[in-house]
């Protein structure tokens, strides 16, 4: 991952679904919000993306700018592009993007009941998403809705066609979304707070139903979360975004054993721990994430961070090599955070 200033715009795309220098900012009452400020990944067939961070960190509008959901105005897009298979996505007109939309790229949302029509049988709005993507007849298209149903291990298919969103439970309701989205065997799938809502035995299966089916497909997926004990045995790779930047990314084990940034270090801090004494209180980050009309000069994590020194201040800190190549972290105080993650661990 090269820093924002670094990238080349017009260097074709070795990767699946790249995403360069993207800048999504939206004009507001109260100033330009920067929800996406040059953000830059990529993720291969095959491999599990993990997107993290608090809310309002700007993972779900990186995304739903991916599928061409951002309208715009009032969303503007200052600089990058989205690519897929070299093919940019943000040059395309509507009518191309509606076509890849649930073909190649397809996004199980954050809340199914919202997400799912509740005045359209679950059956028929699959139905749907397959006659939308090929010629087929309705008949060979609801076929293939009982086929998914059952594929994504919803018990009585049959029936569960033609039932309502609101008669299944939140799990079930989760699981019809999966099948919608893999209707037309989609190469990308991105996954927004997937286990959001849901208990932890359902969470465990679902994120397991995403496992099998990947390996199934061999399909890419980008799991925007942030719940760190989700991804922890699910990703790859792993981004850390806060205030609308990348500011860690590396593979999972270098991001939860050898964390580089304040923030990162931050999260981990606040996870319960099973080897930790149960009185032992949780160490939360301070403060609150800044607007994002307003960030903080420098570092935008500077005000909330342990470690932060005038150093922090002068400008925004950019994504540099901190250990193994692709471990990469935008903190002046990379080495203090690597010291206090070894008392950590000694601890």
């Amino acid at each position: 991952m090269s820093s924002a200033s670094e990238i080349d715009l017009e260097r074709p795309s070795a990767s699946l679904l790249e995403i360069r220098d993207l800048r999504v900012h939206f004009n507001t009452d109260y100033g330009v919000v920067k929800a996406v400020d040059g953000v830059s990944w990529h993720v291969n067939e095959g491999e599990t993306l993990a997107i993290v961070g608090e809310s309002g960190s700007g993972k779900s509008v990186s995304a739903m700018t991916i599928l061409g959901l951002v309208p715009s105005p009032p969303a503007t897009f200052p600089s990058g592009d989205v690519l897929l298979r070299g093919r940019s996505l943000l040059k395309m007109s509507e009518k191309q993007q509606r076509k890849l939309r649930g073909s190649q790229i397809a996004m199980i949302f954050q809340d199914p009941l919202t997400a799912l029509n509740p005045v359209f049988k679950v059956g028929d709005q699959i139905a749907e998403m397959v006659r939308v993507h090929q010629d087929v007849t309705k008949h060979t298209a609801r076929k293939r809705a009982l086929d998914l149903l059952g594929e994504v291990g919803i018990p009585n298919p049959a029936v569960r066609l033609n039932q309502y969103p609101h008669e299944f439970s939140g799990g079930m309701r989760q699981r019809a979304m999966i099948a919608m989205a893999l209707a037309n065997d989609p190469h990308v799938l991105l996954a927004d707070e997937p286990t959001t809502a849901l208990d932890v035995t359902v969470q465990a299966q679902i994120m397991a139903l995403l496992v099998k089916l990947q390996e199934d497909r061999n399909t890419a997926i980008v799991l925007i979360t942030h719940d760190l004990g989700v991804v922890a045995s699910h990703a790859d790779r792993i981004n850390v975004m806060y205030a609308g930047k990348i500011v860690e990314t590396g593979t999972a084990d270098e991001i939860f054993y050898e964390p580089r940034h304040a923030y990162t270090f931050g999260l981990l801090s606040s996870l319960p721990r099973m080897d930790h004494r149960r009185q032992e209180r949780l160490v939360p980050i301070k403060g609150v994430p800044p607007s994002l009309a307003n960030v903080p000069r420098g570092c935008p994590f500077h005000p909330r961070c342990a470690f932060a020194t005038d150093e922090c201040l002068p400008q925004v800190p950019a994504l540099v090599d901190v250990g193994a190549p692709g471990h990469q972290a935008a903190c002046v105080h990379s080495d203090r955070v690597a010291m206090a993650q070894d008392e950590r661990v000694a601890q």
